[in-house]
């Protein structure tokens, strides 16, 4: 699966500015070499609290789509991102705000061995398909494309 050509990311930025996005979000599906992916569980005091979800976060004003996700990827595990893989599509929700988020959702390779340390979340798990079904609805969708897309 390759990485993201710019003009890809291009027609997602234009795409979601046409379509009243006022905020935009990156997600990254990393699995180990077992097929497991790594989920994170939102504090509970926190927005959407207890929910299992990909790492993910925002993309700040004059960054990339790849650059927010390696970043936030960073912040919020501790791997560091070295390959961003194929584009595994979107869905939009409002955020704690009230604002029309979109995020998008892209394979990640990290760094054999390196530990997963958190700093937003409670809790990570490297998650079997079984234990995949803890995520919400939309995030089952990326997960479904992505094991599509690596069978």
């Amino acid at each position: 699966m390759s990485s993201p050509d710019t003009a890809l990311l291009d027609d997602l930025a234009r795409a979601a500015e046409r379509d009243g996005i006022t905020k935009t979000v990156v997600g990254a599906v990393i699995a180990g070499a077992d097929g497991k992916v790594l989920l994170l569980r939102r504090p509970a005091d926190d927005y959407l609290g207890g929910l299992w979800e990909l790492p993910s976060g925002g993309v700040d004003d004059g960054e990339t789509l790849i650059e927010a996700l390696r970043r936030e990827v960073a912040e919020e595990t501790g791997l560091t991102v070295t390959v961003v893989g194929g584009y595994l599509g979107h869905f939009d929700y409002r955020s704690g705000n009230g604002r029309a988020t979109r995020q998008f959702n892209f394979t990640a390779t990290v760094t054999p061995g390196e530990r997963v340390t958190l700093t937003e979340h409670d809790e990570h798990l490297w998650a079997d398909h079984t234990q995949q079904n803890q995520v919400s609805t939309a995030v089952r969708i990326v997960l479904d494309t992505w094991r599509r897309q690596t069978t």
